[in-house]
């Protein structure tokens, strides 16, 4: 597979995950309870690690450059 192809495969891929990630955090935060603190915590993690999934991805995308 080329470098052009891997990289238009995984961008396709990093948007379709973002959209289903972004999906997930909402349902998940109908669960939180109406905490500020509680809900403050839950979105700075969901905001931190939507990071770790992509990472492998993006290393896959950048290799035999």
């Amino acid at each position: 597979m080329t470098a052009r192809v891997r990289k238009f495969v995984g961008g396709i891929a990093v948007v379709v995950f973002l959209i289903a990630y972004a999906c997930l955090v909402v349902t998940l935060a109908d669960y939180i309870p109406n905490n500020q603190l509680a809900r403050l915590a839950f979105f700075v993690a969901a905001g931190v690690l939507w990071g770790v999934p992509i990472l492998p991805l993006l290393t896959w995308m950048n290799r035999g450059r």
